[in-house]
């Protein structure tokens, strides 16, 4: 395939508006990291986190080495930098022990970075820089998650300061559950992005036909009281319900229940939440699951992970006239085009956590699927594999090297922003992995 800049399509955004970008993900960087004192910006060793200080140093970097060097030709403006921040070539376990500026140079660091951006945004912009810009300002949203989710892994306090403040002052909707799956009448189903969607990941291209038959899925994702039901059962040691992988990843972890969930008191389950336990809420979705643990949950409901096309239908697809097939047609978003909004989608840090699964109601798909975008990402059965005519976009790091070794997860969670948080993103995380805002969504078998 030919990289060239109209294989590379973008959102077309205008100089102003990257701009105005730029300020509003630094934004969120900063009020993730600014407060945290200076032993808390290092943490402690962990193979599932970076250093805080590392990490936003690496942000900079990545902005620099893409947007000032390598699209406006401009000098490092710290000669160790690769040294120090490209993912790529510095070693994990060696994060902690790099001599890495202090506070006030990182964050003067990204300030650096940031204005001079700003002065070359001063005009008009082509395709070719703006892709790199949309680049950056994405590597940057994911960071932003990442660094949320840290937070709950190394017991810090909660963020503060990145939810709407309607939506906040409002209070977390309480809507209860959500019962009953939705059917699709299966047919001919494009996967994948096109350039038609705009700013699009290497791993999306580009849409292709697969045919889907008729299914069954969950209106909503798997609460955090279907999921205790599980656990009471005992599932958690019950071997017919795990694969040999999973099984052994249990007993590796020892693991009775979700990795933050306390044992019940009072007749009740109760989960740690950055730093602090509060009572479990049982209609919000189960979070911070493996793929493993989604898999045995499956198996002991008689139940099944959808794949990545099935949940792409149930999204954004639309019955054909007389509802016997899926539609040609397809919908930007699972509600239609207009842009997300608190009532649609917890999006965007639209509220500081998980809300009920029949919360957004307005958000529901053609088929009445909810919350198919935000509030948790919803692990599939898919492996993370190249769609046919795959070729790697100038940040070749981003997708080749983890073919065959992730699941792939969709739709985005409250932490998510929309700018990611796609129907045709792709997410991928290896299957032990519980430190990342996931929950999972069902099929009947």
């Amino acid at each position: 395939m030919d990289h060239t800049h109209e294989q590379r399509p973008t959102s077309g955004a205008t100089a102003v508006e990257l701009v105005a970008q730029l300020r509003e993900v630094r934004h969120r960087t900063r009020r993730l990291t600014e407060e945290l004192s200076s032993s808390e910006l290092m943490g402690p060793q962990i193979d599932i986190v970076n250093p805080v200080l590392w990490e936003i140093g690496h942000v900079g970097w990545f902005h620099e080495y893409w947007t000032l060097r390598h699209t406006h030709g401009r000098d490092p403006l710290i000669e160790r930098g690769d040294r120090l921040w490209d993912s790529s070539a510095v070693a994990h376990a060696t994060r902690w022990r790099l001599d890495l500026p202090d506070r006030a140079g990182t964050f003067g660091y990204l300030a650096d970075v940031l204005a001079r951006q700003e002065d070359l945004l001063g005009g008009t912009i082509d395709d070719g820089a703006r892709y790199f810009y949309e680049l950056a300002i994405r590597h940057e949203d994911m960071h932003v998650e990442a660094l949320t989710y840290s937070r709950q892994t190394l017991s810090y306090a909660p963020p503060s300061g990145l939810g709407s403040p309607a939506a906040l002052g409002a209070g977390r909707p309480d809507e209860g559950a959500l019962p009953g799956d939705a059917a699709l009448p299966g047919g001919p189903w494009r996967l994948g992005s096109s350039a038609a969607d705009g700013f699009v990941f290497d791993n999306e291209k580009w849409a292709h036909e697969t045919v889907l038959a008729p299914f069954r899925i969950a209106r909503a994702p798997v609460t955090n009281a279907e999921f205790a039901a599980f656990i009471e059962a005992g599932g958690y040691g019950i071997r017919e319900f795990w694969s040999d992988a999973g099984w052994a990843w249990r007993k590796s972890r020892k693991a009775e229940r979700p990795v933050y969930w306390q044992p019940k008191r009072d007749g009740a389950w109760r989960v740690r939440r950055y730093r602090t336990v509060e009572e479990l809420a049982p209609h919000q979705p189960v979070v911070f699951v493996t793929w493993f643990e989604a898999e045995a949950w499956c198996r002991w409901a008689g139940r099944r992970l959808p794949n990545e096309a099935e949940w792409e239908a149930a999204a954004i697809g639309e019955p054909a006239a007389g509802a016997t097939r899926l539609s040609d047609a397809c919908r930007r978003w699972p509600w239609g085009d207009a842009p997300p909004t608190p009532v649609r989608a917890n999006l965007d840090y639209a509220f500081d956590g998980p809300v009920d699964v029949a919360a957004c109601a307005d958000g529901d798909s053609a088929f009445g699927c909810r919350q198919m975008i935000g509030n948790v990402w919803e692990w599939t059965a898919s492996d993370f594999l190249p769609f046919a005519g795959f070729a790697a976009d100038p940040y070749k790091d981003y997708s080749e090297p983890w073919f065959g070794t992730r699941k792939v997860l969709r739709g985005g969670c409250w932490a998510t922003s929309a700018r990611i948080a796609r129907p045709g993103y792709r997410n991928f995380f290896t299957p032990d992995r519980n430190d990342v805002l996931a929950g999972f969504r069902t099929c009947a078998l």
